[in-house]
C-alpha cells in the first residue's frame, strides 16, 4: 500500500499544472516570425535616419562654389566693418589687398554660377547663407570685444591669417575636384594671391610697427 502512494504521489507531480502556458511549435514558430518583422522594422527605420542625415549633408560642386562666394562675401563685411579701426598702417594695407582679392574672387565666381547653373542656384544659396551668417557674426563677435580690450591688431592679424587658410583649403580641394579650366583659372587666381598675402597676417607683430 505504502508503495502504491508513492507511485502516486511521484504520477501527480509529473503531471504539468493547468496554470502553466502552453508552448508549442506553432507559439514559437510565431515569436520568432514577430521578432523577426520587429527587427525588419528597426533596420529599416535606422537606414532610413542614416540616409536622411547622408543626403542633407551631402556636397556637390554647386554647393561648394556657392559656399566660397558667401565665404568671400561675410569676410568683405567683417573687413569693411573692422579694418578703419586696426592701428597698424601696414596691417590695414594688406587688409585692403585680401579685400580686393575676395571681391575679385566674388564677383568671378558669380558670373559662373549664373552661366553654370542658372535659377537651380538659388535655392542652394538661400540655404546656404544663413550658415555664411553665423560664421560671419562669430568672428565680427571675437573682434569686437578685442577692439573694446584693445587688441584689436593682434586678433584680426591672426583671424585674417585664419581666414586665408580656410580660403586655401576650399579653393584647393574645388580645384583638385573640377575639369573645368574657367573654374580652375579663377580658383588659381585667387589661390596664388592669397597665398603670398599670408605671411603679411601671420607673421605679423605689433612689437614690429
Amino acid at each position: 500500500m505504502e508503495n502504491q502512494e508513492y507511485l502516486n504521489q511521484i504520477s501527480a507531480a509529473s503531471k504539468p499544472t493547468t496554470t502553466q502556458t502552453k508552448s508549442g511549435p506553432n507559439n514559437i514558430l510565431h515569436s520568432k516570425i514577430l521578432y523577426l518583422i520587429i527587427g525588419a522594422i528597426i533596420i529599416v527605420i535606422i537606414l532610413a535616419i542614416v540616409g536622411s542625415l547622408l543626403g542633407s549633408n551631402k556636397s556637390t560642386p554647386q554647393t561648394e562654389i556657392i559656399k566660397l562666394k558667401l565665404h568671400a562675401d561675410s569676410t568683405m563685411n567683417v573687413i569693411n566693418t573692422y579694418q578703419p579701426d586696426v592701428k597698424s598702417s601696414s596691417l590695414r594695407s594688406s587688409s585692403a589687398s585680401m579685400n580686393s582679392i575676395l571681391a575679385d574672387t566674388s564677383s568671378k565666381l558669380n558670373t559662373y554660377i549664373a552661366e553654370k547653373y542658372g535659377d537651380k542656384a538659388v535655392g542652394n544659396a538661400k540655404n546656404l547663407a544663413e550658415e555664411a551668417k553665423t560664421t560671419e557674426d562669430a568672428l565680427e563677435s571675437e573682434l569686437f570685444e578685442a577692439k573694446i580690450n584693445g587688441i584689436l591688431d593682434r586678433v584680426y592679424a591672426h583671424k585674417m591669417a585664419y581666414e586665408i587658410s580656410v580660403f586655401l583649403s576650399e579653393e584647393g580641394k574645388l580645384y583638385n575636384s573640377t575639369k573645368d579650366e574657367n573654374l580652375q583659372s579663377i580658383l588659381a587666381d585667387s589661390y596664388n594671391s592669397l597665398e603670398n598675402l599670408y605671411s603679411n597676417f601671420n607673421d605679423f607683430s605689433e612689437t614690429k610697427q
